[in-house]
């Protein structure tokens, strides 16, 4: 079986989708609609703008599932899906590829969803590291020794790979501890904000209203959730996923390996420049089978 594993922030590029925005119908017809839904030219954005551009909150996150969804509607079927994951915002894509939600309700739910973000991120300041060679559960026990401020494992990449969250005082101080545990890399990412974390409360609670009003189905296949690492099909159990995924972790490795134990031998990329999920997931499971979209 196969799994649609769409990605979240990080895979965007500079001149995304006007490749197949060119050449495929289809996906020219998501992108002209992604417009008239947002009211402004995201494509342009997409197709035109810097990588600085790209790197704000509030078009990264809408230009990353529209260019999802518009490599999956200008590709052929995809047989033998038996679950769809998304790491962070992929989680969207991945509930649109499964149609739970309809792409018009998903990309409001993105658009909402990155405002709040970046409002939480000017609201409360934080940032994130990308912390290399060390067990999560050192990590971890490091993240809760700390006392100048909050900081929390936020994104369970792969094994020896975990992105932590918090403030920036906070972060500060277990970069330190980090690397005197013997971290081969604990470095701080180009992000504005301390996603995955008690940082963004008050955009979960903005966004709790807007999910919790959406019109979620049972989806077409398993969706594999960010915060609990497991198949979910019930859309009340997805909408509560959603909401808690803003201030929990990004469970990716876990996410995979429970593919993996379901009977997931292949995992197709969606969207991005292709190359993020594939090598984590490469990471996650040597043998695994990956290829992209």
């Amino acid at each position: 079986m196969k799994a649609l594993v769409f990605p979240g922030q990080g895979a965007q590029f500079q001149g995304m989708g006007k490749d197949i925005f060119e050449s495929s119908k289809a996906a020219k017809g998501v992108f002209t609609q992604a417009d008239d839904i947002l009211g402004y030219k995201l494509s342009e954005v997409m197709f035109e703008g810097t990588e600085e551009d790209l790197k704000e909150t509030k078009i990264t996150q809408p230009a990353l599932f529209v260019h999802s969804i518009a490599k999956l509607k200008a590709s052929p079927e995809i047989i033998g899906v038996g679950g769809v994951a998304g790491h962070s915002l992929g989680e969207f894509s991945a509930l649109v590829a499964s149609e739970a939600m309809s792409f018009e309700e998903g990309l409001q739910l993105v658009y909402e969803r990155a405002m709040a973000m970046q409002d939480a991120c000017e609201l409360n300041p934080g940032t994130m590291a990308a912390v290399l060679g060390l067990e999560d559960a050192v990590v971890e026990e490091i993240c809760a020794s700390i006392t100048a401020g909050i900081v929390v494992a936020a994104n369970y990449n792969c094994p020896g790979q975990l992105v932590i969250s918090g403030s920036i005082e906070g972060i500060d101080a277990a970069i330190e501890k980090l690397k005197e545990a013997g971290a081969k890399r604990a470095l701080k990412l180009p992000v504005s904000g301390a996603f995955h974390s008690p940082l963004m409360d008050s955009a979960k609670e903005r966004l709790a209203e807007a999910i919790k009003n959406a019109s979620i189905q049972t989806p077409k296949y398993p969706v594999y959730q960010n915060v609990v690492a497991s198949a979910v099909t019930d859309p009340a159990a997805i909408k509560a996923n959603l909401i808690d995924q803003l201030t929990g972790s990004v469970r990716w490795t876990q996410s995979v390996q429970q593919m993996l134990a379901d009977g997931i031998t292949e995992f197709v990329e969606v969207g991005g420049n292709g190359k993020v999920l594939s090598g984590l997931i490469g990471k996650i499971d040597r043998n695994a089978l990956t290829s992209s979209i």
